[in-house]
């Protein structure tokens, strides 16, 4: 089993980026997908996750409007559009995938949102 983020990096306030997760090993499509970030010295905080046939959204108030979340059962990934970026969305991404109580991590990927 493989959740493997990518697509963070160092961007500008006002900036976009797009992060991906590509998972592996797993029906991916029987999965609730969400992203989780984890800045440094607080916890890990769920900020959006997405229905198995992406029918249903949820976001955290404070993305809510700037961040979108997707997926792609085809390709057996979930992406994560983030515009209007601001330095307190500074952390690590985590994509998650749950079925019940299984729950499936991948590694991590920085976004940092700096001038």
């Amino acid at each position: 089993v493989q959740l493997v983020e990518s697509g963070g990096g160092l961007v500008q306030p006002g900036g976009s980026l797009r992060l991906s997760c590509a998972a592996s090993g797993f029906t991916f499509s029987n999965y609730v997908m969400s992203w989780y970030r984890q800045a440094p010295g607080k916890e890990r905080d769920l900020v959006a996750a997405i229905t198995r046939d992406g029918g249903i959204t949820n976001y955290a108030d404070s993305v809510k409007g700037r961040f979108t979340i997707s997926r792609d059962n085809a390709k057996n990934t979930v992406y994560f559009q983030m515009n209007s970026l601001k330095p307190e969305d500074t952390a690590v991404y985590y994509c998650k995938g749950q079925l019940g109580l299984r729950a499936y991590w991948g590694q991590g990927t920085q976004v940092t949102v700096s001038s």
